[in-house]
């Protein structure tokens, strides 16, 4: 499903070089559960923008699906991620001036495809949001913009999903609530999951924990969660 093949990232700073990865190498499963972990620093959410197409590498390459992300144009990357990636952000990234039916349906709309307002509805159910679907972001607690977003990076039934710290900024009992919904529509869906955490009760409820120190992968682990 996924294959990252020896990534590098390295910055501009001060008008020195600054390696934020160094010859990153694994592969993810259909299907997989896959927790990436480290300290504050150590290149997990530059990687995680790399697999999901955000961002380009310095040096190596991703392979998504058999797809090589970097020998797309930015429209042709776009155009992947409508069709087979879902990516839930620490900071919610929804739209202020739309509806919590309208958020969850952008990517639908973006790609032309009719019935956007019912599979929103559908997912705003299940995902304890009925009767919330015309309030706005500003009309939600932090609890319930999450889960908006969670409903929108599924409502295209993506084949893969990235997270960046999904429970970052929830309380304990809301974050578990958006635990179990992930993970009940990886069960269901048989969507790969793949989440950076600093949370070590949730990495170990992941099938794998990928550990990086310093811009490296410093172990990889399979559990038996």
């Amino acid at each position: 499903m996924l294959i990252a093949e020896n990534l590098q990232k390295t910055y501009r700073s001060g008008g020195q070089p600054l390696s934020a990865l160094r010859n990153v190498h694994f592969q993810v499963e259909p299907g997989e559960t896959v927790a990436i972990v480290g300290p504050s620093g150590s290149g997990k959410t530059t990687l995680l923008g790399l697999l999901a197409g955000l961002d380009r590498p310095s040096g190596g390459r991703v392979l998504l699906d058999g797809t090589d992300m970097g020998a797309l144009s930015e429209d042709g990357r776009a155009r992947l991620r409508r069709e087979k990636i879902g990516f839930v952000f620490q900071s919610f990234q929804l739209i202020p001036t739309l509806t919590a039916r309208e958020n969850v349906a952008v990517p639908l709309d973006l790609a032309g495809t009719s019935g956007g307002a019912a599979r929103a509805d559908e997912l705003l159910g299940r995902v304890g949001l009925s009767g919330r679907e015309h309030h706005y972001p500003t009309q939600l607690s932090g609890g319930e913009q999450q889960r908006v977003a969670l409903a929108r990076a599924f409502i295209h039934r993506p084949t893969i999903l990235f997270a960046d710290e999904p429970t970052g900024n929830l309380d304990a009992a809301t974050g578990e609530r958006i635990i179990e919904l992930m993970m009940e529509l990886n069960r269901e869906l048989g969507t790969t999951l793949v989440l950076v955490t600093h949370d070590s009760g949730l990495a170990a409820r992941m099938r794998r924990v990928i550990r990086i120190t310093d811009g490296t992968v410093v172990s990889d682990e399979r559990g038996t969660a």
